[in-house]
């Protein structure tokens, strides 16, 4: 969102609201722990393998929930890069690590970047400017959901392989890009999660200037073999979610890309107009102005509703259990569907197994002593805003599961397909065969680069405890 600028003694302060979100996501058990299964370079597309977390979220001394991080690698400085995981976010512009200049708790959590060790680094201000011996830095701050940041800024290199060079076997891995150095971390959400930072992939117009755009930048050097990335989020923890880059992996779609425009460019947002949601067939009533929109965000898990129709969308998404189960599973149990159509014709479908809440409430009346299992959507509210209006819906985790999602940094557009599924075997079959089926330097650097992904906290797989609530 719109960034503002005030003044701050002796520099600058820049205050910036990103649409990345946490806590990131509310699941429940979900597979098992693998770490074997790795990414590659496969006809000119990069597709790296993300890291998984789970969180667990405690209400009453019992877990009810757990919150979800995906994260993969990327090599900041020369010449001995340095090593972060960060969060890919479609809904935020910047790039951003921890300081070695940070001393906090939070900070000391992480790897911290620093700055001595980096040849290629040069310090800046805002606008780009070389920072003059002895002047004082600008800084900014950056709104993430529940937390935030500050830090001051860097000019140096971000590659998305460990080779020194900008140039390996697979292609232009690296770019120059602007990065926001924290030297402040608020303790929530950053404490509790593992990632180091994020980059940001929403359009130029979501960051401060385009240099501070980490895709931009690679798009305009022309090293990729298109100015696209794909992103794919797994059922499984035995496989890898993963992230694309010069193009999508058609390994993990099951038709053509349906393509729908971006609406509003200039605003930053991979987002789009909406024809018409329906909740079981019934239309809801807010968007049949046409005013309602969909951001395709990778850094929000959960399905963002307008502030305004939360509670109708909440009650027309609940469901009654039969009986009074000790445990249930709520994504296994009948509900409604979910149609949103875009302005473009793409229609997008989800089912219980998509958006509920693992865990059921149990809901008590003191006055009769009954109660009645609930199951209920996982959604979060989108509060009204002055450049996105009061109609925004956010596209997070429950669809980027169901559909792959492409992203045209050129045609300004969105690309969604059903995604495809694959099982550990079969996705280490199919990285082996395209590994196997490149040739000279391509081969040896993909099989060399097979990085493991890998699973932490995962909860047992079994249903949850319904939660109780008195009324």
């Amino acid at each position: 969102m719109a960034g503002s600028l005030a003044a701050a003694p002796a520099a600058y302060l820049l205050q910036v609201l990103a649409l990345c979100r946490w806590p990131l996501a509310l699941v429940g058990a979900t597979g098992t722990t693998a770490n074997d299964v790795g990414g590659a370079a496969i006809s000119g597309v990069i597709t790296m393998p993300l890291d998984k977390q789970y969180v667990p979220v405690v209400r009453n001394g019992a877990i009810v929930a757990h919150k979800t991080a995906y994260f993969g690698k990327v090599f900041v400085g020369s010449p001995t890069p340095q090593e972060f995981t960060v969060v890919f976010d479609t809904g935020s512009g910047h790039v951003f690590l921890p300081s070695k200049e940070c001393g906090s708790e939070t900070c000391g959590k992480h790897r911290r970047y620093d700055r001595s060790a980096s040849a290629s680094a040069v310090d800046i201000n805002y606008d780009g400017s070389p920072v003059a011996e002895g002047e004082d830095r600008d800084e900014v701050s950056v709104v993430y959901g529940t937390g935030d940041i500050v830090g001051s800024f860097v000019r140096d290199s971000v590659c998305l392989s460990s080779t020194s060079s900008s140039h390996s076997a697979i292609g232009n891995t690296c770019t120059s890009v602007r990065v926001i150095l924290a030297t402040e971390m608020t303790e929530q959400p950053f404490s509790a999660f593992r990632f180091d930072g994020v980059i940001g992939l929403g359009l130029d117009a979501l960051a401060l200037d385009p240099e501070f755009s980490f895709f931009g930048q690679m798009a305009k050097a022309g090293g990729l073999a298109e100015a696209r990335f794909g992103y794919f989020l797994s059922h499984s923890d035995a496989v890898p979610s993963e992230i694309s880059f010069g193009g999508h992996d058609s390994r993990r779609v099951a038709s053509e890309l349906q393509w729908a425009p971006v609406h509003r460019p200039e605003l930053g947002y991979w987002q789009a107009q909406i024809r018409s949601i329906s909740i079981g067939g019934q239309e809801l009533e807010v968007c049949q102005d046409g005013s309602c929109t969909a951001i395709a965000d990778t850094g929000t898990s959960l399905l963002g509703v307008p502030k305004q129709a939360l509670r109708k969308v909440h009650v027309q998404l609940a469901r009654k259990v039969p009986g009074d189960p000790e445990r249930l599973d709520c994504r296994q149990f009948d509900g409604p569907e979910i149609h949103i159509e875009l302005s473009s014709g793409v229609r997008l479908q989800l089912g219980p197994e998509d958006y509920s809440r693992a865990a059921a409430m149990r809901v008590q009346q003191n006055s009769t002593n009954r109660t009645q299992v609930v199951c209920r959507a996982s959604l979060m509210p989108v509060e009204p805003d002055a450049s996105l209006g009061a109609k925004a819906w956010i596209l997070g985790e429950p669809v980027l599961r169901k559909y792959y999602t492409a992203y045209d940094w050129q045609a300004k557009q969105i690309g969604f397909a059903l995604a495809v599924q694959p099982t550990a075997a079969a996705s280490e079959e199919s990285l082996s065969a395209s590994v196997g089926g490149a040739s000279g330097d391509i081969a040896m650097a993909a099989e060399e680069q097979r990085p493991r992904h890998t699973v932490t906290g995962a909860p047992a797989n079994e249903a949850l405890r319904p939660s109780m609530v008195h009324i």
